[in-house]
C-alpha cells in the first residue's frame, strides 16, 4: 500500500509536469496557463452545480424516508473530482471532469460498486466488526 502511495505522489506530478511542458512547447506558455485557468474555472462551476444537485437529491430521499446511498456515492465521486481539478495538470483535470459529468460518473460508480462487492465477497474488507469489551476502556 505504501508503495502505491509513493508511486501516486511521485509519478503523477512528474507525468503532469511533463505533459504541461510538452503542451507549453507546442502551443506556448500563455496558452498553456490559460488552459489551466479555464479548466479550473469550468471545473469549479461544474463541481458546485453537480454537488448542489446531488445534495438536493439526498435531501429529497431523506425526506421520503429512504437511505440516500446512490446520492452519497455520487457526492464522494464529485468531491474527488473537484479535488483532482484543484491540482494543475491535464491528466488529473481529465479524470476530475469525468468524475463530474453525470454519464461518466455513473460508469465510475458502477465500477466502484463492483470492485467493492468483489472485496466484500473475497473477505478482503469486512463491513461489520465487533469491539471486545476488554479492549474498550
Amino acid at each position: 500500500m505504501i508503495f502505491r502511495l509513493i508511486l501516486l505522489f511521485t509519478l503523477v506530478p512528474l507525468i503532469e509536469l511533463s505533459l504541461l511542458i510538452e503542451l507549453g512547447r507546442h502551443i506556448g506558455l500563455g496558452s498553456t496557463i490559460a488552459i489551466v485557468i479555464v479548466t479550473g474555472v469550468i471545473g469549479a462551476y461544474l463541481a458546485k452545480y453537480e454537488g448542489f444537485k446531488v445534495i438536493a437529491g439526498i435531501r429529497q430521499e431523506l425526506g421520503a424516508g429512504k437511505i440516500p446511498a446512490e446520492g452519497l456515492i455520487d457526492g464522494i465521486i464529485i468531491l474527488a473530482g473537484g479535488l483532482l481539478l484543484l491540482t494543475p495538470g491535464l491528466l488529473t483535470d481529465s479524470i476530475g471532469f469525468l468524475a463530474l459529468i453525470p454519464v461518466s460518473r455513473n460508469y465510475l460508480k458502477q465500477y466502484l460498486k463492483r470492485k467493492f462487492k468483489q472485496k466484500l465477497d473475497s473477505k478482503e474488507i469486512h463491513p461489520f466488526y465487533t469491539i471486545d469489551d476488554d479492549s474498550v476502556s
